[in-house]
């Protein structure tokens, strides 16, 4: 039969005690006699007459003594070892309860703190696991949530048409293959982003981190968005010293930072002006996107970049885009050491800036 670990201490401990016991037996067995005989020697002849008498009652009283003695030290020792077991073992068996838990899903019950200094910092470990298990659970949710309500659209868009022209044996006109075109383009940039959202989130992109002078970076990507804005939209401006300190990033990722900043300030900005700017600020070096466009409330700030999150004004103007921009945008940052923050007023524009280290 396999014993269990509470067996297992609870017999060790037993040995351990009872050998102790056993131990301190035997060496009073072996000396108490000798010296309890030189004692009756020492008292002369007042005790030689009896002394033969004298040992044998010592030796009765030290036999039942000792008899009482391992009988009550094997109980004592016993209940000592069961004690100490079961306190050590109740804890992790909690825990291997409440591991069964999550593995069938269930990932709300926590573990009790222990008196055992080393058993509390364990299972201040396994709640905090348990935490992170919950999170990634929920997120998992939020995800798949998401990603159906994303995906359902267009789905429903081509699937609509082509079951019309199927139905009714109609042609593929220009208009139509235009939208179906739109909404199959829209599903290729929801992939390709998810998967670069993925990547990101994983830690797993590759990047060559080096010293990258920001001016010839930013004036190279104003003027190619400058291409893109209509007559009559906003302006397109920066602010960077020539003498700025360069940052250590990877190049591609810190122009796509920039890309998906600059693609969102246009979106949003109709008239108006969108500044960069760039200032220095101790060991970091801090970048700038401010916009004049439709701004955000103080509700809307904190699902800025969440995935998929997109404000209801956004999905109005801009009813082909993904919402996950500024989701990759904020994990690329904080892979390249720096952070991202964000102010914004409705009606009156926003401001997207993030740090890096210098290079």
């Amino acid at each position: 039969m396999k014993i269990g670990l509470q067996g297992r201490l609870f017999f060790s401990h037993l040995v351990v005690m009872l050998v102790g016991l056993a131990s301190f037996i035997v060496i009073s067995r072996a000396t108490s006699h000798h010296l309890f005989s030189g004692h009756l020697d020492e008292m002369g002849q007042a005790i030689g007459e009896i002394r033969e008498e004298v040992l044998e009652g010592f030796e009765t009283a030290w036999s039942g003594s000792t008899t009482w003695s391992l009988i009550l030290g094997s109980l004592t020792a016993a209940g000592l070892s069961y004690w100490v077991a079961h306190r050590i073992t109740r804890p992790l068996a909690q825990m291997e309860r409440i591991a069964r838990q999550f593995a069938a899903g269930g990932l709300t019950e926590r573990v009790p703190t222990s008196e055992i200094p080393e058993l509390a910092r364990l299972g201040a470990s396994f709640n905090r696991m348990a935490l992170s298990l919950q999170d990634v659970e929920h997120q998992r949710r939020e995800l798949i949530g998401d990603l159906t309500h994303e995906l359902r659209t267009p789905l429903t868009i081509v699937r609509g048409y082509l079951e019309e022209m199927a139905e009714h044996q109609l042609p593929l006109s220009p208009d139509t293959a235009r939208l179906l075109v739109l909404e199959t383009r829209r599903l290729e940039r929801l992939v390709n982003d998810l998967q670069e959202l993925s990547v990101a989130e994983a830690g797993q992109v590759p990047l060559n981190l080096r010293a990258i002078a920001l001016p010839p970076l930013i004036e190279k990507l104003l003027l190619r968005f400058e291409s893109q804005i209509a007559d009559g939209g906003p302006q397109l401006r920066w602010q960077c010293d020539d003498a700025i300190a360069p940052v250590l990033a990877d190049r591609d990722r810190l122009e796509q930072i920039l890309v998906n900043l600059l693609s969102n300030a246009i979106q949003h900005t109709r008239q108006g002006h969108i500044t960069l700017t760039v200032w220095e600020s101790g060991p970091e070096v801090w970048i700038a996107v401010v916009d004049t466009g439709t701004g955000m409330t103080s509700q809307e700030l904190p699902y800025v970049f969440d995935r998929f999150w997109r404000s209801s004004r956004t999905t109005a103007n801009f009813p082909y885009g993904t919402g996950i921009g500024l989701a990759i945008t904020k994990r690329l940052v904080e892979l390249q050491g720096g952070r991202i923050e964000v102010e914004s007023t409705l009606s009156q524009g926003s401001i997207f800036r993030f740090c890096l280290p210098k290079g």
